[in-house]
């Protein structure tokens, strides 16, 4: 095989492997797939028309975002609920995110203030529930609120934390997907211009404080979602 062959074979590989994860991707966070589900790699593979080698890398690289867990001599499966991994991703998450917080007020200069108001803009702009959509969070919302959540803490600087920001986040998405229930009493929308404000304002104790108290609220619906 010639070099120009053997890299046209490569790039075909790597298409079809990043189109069947985006493809897998989707079904879990629609939840097409079932909390436990399993997701069994011959059986994806038929449905997607495609090697059985191009669905497990898909599926290695989900395990490695927290979407999917890899079971010893059973395969793979959707992660199942519980209370436990809500809560440990919950207590991972309120032990980074105002250290970062906290790090992007000290750190961000003019550029990260307009980014975050931008952010923030967009997310009070974007309606939480489509009715096409059914009862989960909609797409448009969820990727708005990713990005401000994001985008108050890229002042840090760190994208090795940042990483790992990436990665809890997905995993606390997948949650938030399954969960039907909504809470009426909360206002998320005033928890976010709090959020502004007090990064704002180069209030790091207040900011640390309003996101710890925002990520236990979203801990406790986590929660609920699980029973």
């Amino acid at each position: 095989m010639t070099r120009t062959a053997h890299s046209s074979t490569s790039s075909g590989k790597q298409m079809l492997s990043e189109q069947s994860y985006t493809h897998l991707r989707d079904a879990i966070m629609r939840g097409k797939f079932a909390p436990g589900d399993a997701l069994k790699p011959q059986d994806l593979a038929k449905e997607q028309g495609v090697s059985l080698a191009v669905v497990r890398e898909a599926l290695v690289r989900l395990v490695g975002e927290g979407l999917a867990d890899r079971l010893p001599n059973r395969g793979f499966a959707v992660p199942a609920c519980s209370d436990r991994r809500w809560q440990e991703i919950a207590e991972a998450r309120r032990t980074i995110e105002p250290v970062l917080l906290r790090m992007s007020i000290q750190r961000g200069d003019l550029d990260w203030e307009s980014r975050v108001r931008a952010a923030h803009h967009c997310l009070s702009r974007t309606p939480p529930y489509v009715p096409d959509e059914g009862e989960y969070y909609s797409d448009a919302w969820s990727e708005a609120h990713r990005v401000f959540h994001r985008t108050l803490l890229e002042g840090c600087g760190n994208p090795v934390l940042l990483e790992t920001f990436d990665r809890l986040w997905t995993a606390s998405e997948l949650a938030r997907r399954w969960s039907s229930r909504r809470n009426p009493d909360r206002d998320g929308a005033e928890e976010h211009r709090k959020l502004e404000e007090a990064a704002l304002a180069r209030d790091p104790e207040t900011a640390a404080a309003t996101l710890t108290h925002h990520l236990t609220l979203t801990a406790a619906a986590l929660t609920d979602s699980a029973d």
